[in-house]
């Protein structure tokens, strides 16, 4: 099997070390007899599976007792729709912070059930960074303040954890740097993410909700929509995604093995700034638009000087076993995703390409 270094943004690189294991437990798990894909996901093999998973989880992130954690289904997208319909209440507006492509489809969605109020955006400097606090716009009596920590597709990350007025709870979409540096839970009503950046495959959405958000929903929300009803069930309403569940209580492990995450995040830092060194030394033949201070260290968005070597690039890069590199159309380009999973190793690889590609074409 060919070697290669997968920097897609998502589905996104798995550890080895997981899929090996789960490549050894594909056909028997644990001497059941069954393959994880096979089990009812009411039977006491998969219970201690999803068990296990959550309370690692919350060993990692330091959940507080008061916080519920949900397997949901649907992606993350879905809860630009599910977090108004829930968190509402008896409130008129939400507020919302735009910073990209992914806050602008948050904002998008969230309009079709509440007065959105735009705190702030960054749209007049291409999405280059982030607006300072003191110029935000605030509802004091929002039912929520949203924020998206880091957009996948530009490149841009807050470097911090927003503040929020009294009685306004904050909502994340972590997606794409959920478990890449430590947070402090408490000072979110929710934070929300899809599995396939930085938690397993796809197909999974993992949910951290403060438990006095719980039982606001609408009358009429569909009920697999009711984050109340996933949450008196512990996720077993209905069927959940078992699979992703398992890789992710797989990659929960990895990751305590790893230092957890205060050891993966100082190694993100390392390998986010390798990348952001030879941009910034390549003489303009790679720039990003990404103010410093902001620069995502999940998803590095760059640009060649001439767009006509771009072809070439990607060419040359999947010759070198370093694939997926192409940015989002939206903003062209190329993007290196180097979640928790993508080792230093193949970020050096990137680096030494990098350079000398810059130096053949130069």
């Amino acid at each position: 099997m060919a070697k290669v270094y997968n920097f897609s943004a998502g589905p996104a690189v798995l550890p080895h070390q997981v899929l090996a294991e789960a490549q050894s437990e594909l056909l028997d798990w644990h001497g059941s007899g069954m393959s994880v894909m096979e089990m009812s996901h009411r039977g006491k093999e998969f219970m201690s599976i999803i068990h296990d998973a959550e309370h690692d989880l919350r060993e990692l992130m330091q959940i507080p007792a008061n916080y519920k954690v949900l397997f949901l289904q649907g992606g993350a997208s879905l809860q630009f729709a599910m977090a108004p319909l829930n968190l509402l209440g008896d409130k008129a507006s939400i507020d919302i912070v735009n910073t990209g492509h992914w806050s602008k489809l948050a904002i998008k969605e969230a309009k079709r059930y509440a007065k959105v109020n735009v705190v702030a955006s960054s749209e007049d400097r291409n999405f280059g960074y982030v607006p300072d606090e003191s110029a935000w716009q605030r509802d004091p009596k929002a039912a929520y303040l949203h924020y998206t920590s880091n957009e996948t597709i530009g490149g841009l990350q807050f470097p911090h954890i927003p503040s929020t007025l009294d009685g306004v709870p904050l909502v994340c979409d972590m997606s794409s740097d959920f478990l890449s540096r430590e947070v402090d839970v408490s000072r979110f009503g929710m934070i929300y993410a899809g599995a396939q950046k930085n938690i397993g495959p796809s197909g999974l959405t993992v949910l951290v909700i403060r438990e006095d958000l719980l039982g606001k929903a609408k009358a009429d929300i569909p009920t697999m929509m009711n984050y109340q009803v996933h949450a008196d069930a512990d996720s077993m309403y209905n069927t959940p995604g078992t699979y992703p569940i398992y890789i992710a209580g797989l990659v929960f492990k990895w990751m305590k093995e790893q230092g957890a995450i205060k050891g993966i995040a100082t190694r993100n830092e390392e390998k986010a700034g390798l990348l952001y060194h030879v941009i910034d030394g390549s003489e303009g033949f790679y720039s990003t638009h990404i103010e410093a201070p902001f620069r995502s260290k999940m998803n590095v968005v760059f640009k060649l000087k001439d767009e006509a070597l771009d072809e070439i690039f990607l060419l040359e890069a999947r010759k070198n076993g370093l694939v997926q590199l192409k940015g989002h159309r939206a903003v062209g380009g190329m993007r290196a995703s180097i979640y928790n999973a993508m080792p230093i190793e193949g970020v050096k690889s990137l680096v030494n390409f990098m350079q000398d590609f810059a130096r053949q074409h130069s």
